[in-house]
């Protein structure tokens, strides 16, 4: 679940005392975000090549 969510369903005043209690529970946020940059990154690499050869 998003942060943001969670806030707001949780109530917390700033979605910072929200990360900050449940950041422990969390844990993969991290390789998820670095895959999905990896991912664009590779798509937009091979969209330049294909460019290229054209």
């Amino acid at each position: 679940m998003h942060p943001k969510i969670a806030n707001e369903r949780l109530g917390h005043s700033s979605i910072g005392i929200t990360l900050d209690l449940y950041n422990h529970v969390m844990p993969g946020m991290q390789a998820d975000a670095a895959e999905q940059v990896d991912a664009v990154i590779q798509r937009a690499v091979k969209a330049k090549a294909q460019k290229a050869i054209r």
